[in-house]
């Protein structure tokens, strides 16, 4: 991989010297801070809290898998130009390492500014099912990346990203200080909407048919839940006995409803709803966006508002 990100970096070179006859008009018109993003969440950050100082980009493209992601040529020519990047950190994003290792650039990893939590297999998921003939040495924790999902966790992060962007652009301060405090008081808003939907809940077990991303979600508002594979899982074709215990747990527990996330195929929620007589809901992990809803300004803040309804909606 190492190899590979330094013949990008050449030719990344290449490019940026054909570049370099923009006109100076072009440049003094650029906004003072460059930041690029690689997922959804990140983007909207950047967006609310350096609003018109900056000009955010994001790297994977809408409706794209981020976890089989990799960067283009321009892609690492946008990085290396950039004021700070803007990324999440973890396994799904391992080429960041690589390339921050062959051309240093400042930037800044969600997951170092909150409370990482590992991967969790959890009893009923597909890989706790599935039996490994040879057992792969162990090589470290593996975190849970989805660290945005957490409103208190978003708030955590908004505030690094203030944070360094003053330091990085100390005539914009008052600007990042202000729409931080404005934001993050919508963000608490949303976090206190939340804990009322839990507080006053007749449930507090959720079932997702789906990948599970949202453990910060659950474990932040004391939440038992069950899964059919871990948040960052490749496979999500499930096994016959994985879509029974799913079936399974919402008969035992009663539960009025079972979750699919964004882009899901949805066959599994089908299956266990129409098996169980459940509602299917959609609980979005705001991990990445389609491309209608990108061009439309969608936000984190729209879309776990949408959570909150559909957590009510499970819970009663």
């Amino acid at each position: 991989m190492k190899k590979t990100i330094a013949a990008v970096l050449l030719l990344c070179l290449a490019l940026s010297l054909a570049a370099c006859g923009e006109s100076d008009t072009a440049r003094e018109e650029a906004a003072p801070v460059s930041i690029v993003t690689t997922v959804f969440p990140a983007y909207d950050f950047a967006r609310q809290i350096a609003g018109e100082r900056a000009e955010v980009s994001l790297l994977v493209p809408p409706g794209a898998e981020s976890h089989s992601f990799e960067p283009t040529a321009r892609d690492m020519i946008r990085v290396q130009e950039c004021t700070l990047f803007f990324c999440n950190g973890g396994e799904s994003e391992a080429w960041v390492d690589d390339l921050l290792a062959e051309q240093p650039v400042e930037a800044l990893r969600m997951l170092d500014c909150v409370e990482a939590l590992e991967e969790e297999e959890k009893e009923g998921m597909q890989e706790l099912h599935e039996e490994h003939e040879h057992e792969e040495e162990e090589e470290g924790p593996e975190y849970d990346e989805h660290v945005w999902t957490s409103p208190v966790n978003a708030v955590l992060i908004c505030e690094a990203l203030c944070e360094r962007l003053c330091a990085l652009d100390p005539e914009g301060e008052s600007l990042y200080r202000a729409n931080l405090e404005r934001y993050c008081g919508q963000l608490r808003l949303l976090d206190e909407a939340f804990r009322r939907t839990v507080d006053g809940a007749k449930y507090h077990t959720v079932v997702f048919a789906d990948r599970f991303p949202v453990r910060y979600f659950v474990e932040e508002y004391g939440l038992e839940y069950f899964a059919a594979f871990p948040g960052c899982a490749d496979d999500t074709e499930p096994a016959a006995r994985t879509v029974a215990f799913l079936i399974d747990r919402v008969r035992a527990e009663g539960l009025p409803a079972v979750f699919y996330i964004e882009f899901s195929n949805e066959k599994m929620a089908d299956v266990v709803s129409e098996d169980t007589g459940c509602r299917k809901l959609l609980f979005h992990s705001c991990h990445n966006v389609s491309a209608a809803d990108l061009e439309n300004g969608v936000t984190y803040l729209q879309l776990m508002w949408g959570n909150v309804n559909a957590l009510k909606e499970a819970l009663s």
